[in-house]
């Protein structure tokens, strides 16, 4: 399976128009649809899951050429959608798997009684796909430290799961400025979006 986006970049309602039309063709094969924003006219962009064989006809630039069915003494009659391949999502799995985590305990030191000084209570937990290290050192427990070593790890993989989908989000945002309008893989025409074979 592929992921593509299919995006209108900047363009002006007729290439929302397009995205729409492009979506109800896909309709039949793909196997997931995710919209953007949309206004009356469609969605600007979507992303959209599809058999590799599928995916790969619809990858480039789509030109739709048609009067505006909006604008009807526009000028204008090419409209520009570009249809790009997204890496596989690298979702987090936030539930932390025994197996993938590293134990340490070692003593705490520092105030807090002669117990935590002379006990290994203190804990550094290792999540071994991520390398992220937490640690706990300030409850007099073990049990304690491990638990809030968890939690604040568990913490960290959520942050570091908002910095991987704000690094995606900004990939997608240069993907729509570099829709290339130019050079078409394929050519609708018409109101009914025909292809042009």
């Amino acid at each position: 399976m592929t992921r593509l986006l299919i995006s209108s970049g900047k363009g002006p309602a007729e290439t929302r128009l397009a995205v729409g039309h492009i979506l109800r063709l896909m309709a039949g094969s793909a196997v997931e649809v995710v919209t953007g924003k949309a206004d009356k006219y469609g969605p600007a962009s979507a992303i959209v899951t599809l058999p590799t064989a599928a995916a790969a006809r619809w990858r480039g630039t789509i030109l739709w050429r048609c009067q505006s069915p909006l604008r009807p003494q526009h000028k204008r009659k090419n409209w520009f959608v570009g249809v790009f391949a997204l890496a596989e999502l690298q979702k987090q799995d936030q539930r932390l798997h025994p197996k993938e985590l590293r134990f340490e305990r070692f003593r705490a030191g520092g105030p807090g009684g002669q117990h935590q000084n002379t006990t290994d209570s203190a804990v550094r937990v290792v999540h071994l796909p991520s390398g992220l290290v937490a640690i706990s050192r300030d409850q007099r427990s073990q049990h304690r430290n491990k638990a809030k070593a968890l939690a604040r790890l568990e913490t960290m993989l959520a942050l570091a799961q908002i910095e991987a989908d704000a690094d995606m989000l900004k990939r997608l945002n240069q993907l729509h400025q570099t829709l290339a309008r130019g050079a078409p893989t394929r050519i609708f025409t018409g109101i009914r979006f025909k292809e042009q074979l």
